[in-house]
């Protein structure tokens, strides 16, 4: 079961309440404004700073 997209429409980064978007290999959701990576697991986003990662 993947992430819905009814759920990705509402979630926003929690840093800069921009988009993010579910990374290709679905291992996280990436904003696309500050590129902080937010973990999947269990199908269940975590939106916590703490955890996130900034790639480019």
């Amino acid at each position: 079961m993947a992430i819905s997209k009814d759920l990705l429409e509402i979630l926003v980064c929690p840093v800069c309440k921009a988009v993010v978007e579910l990374k290709s290999d679905q291992s996280g959701l990436k904003c696309v404004e500050c590129h902080r990576v937010y973990p999947v697991r269990d199908d269940i986003p975590v939106m916590l700073v703490d955890e996130a990662k900034i790639e480019e």
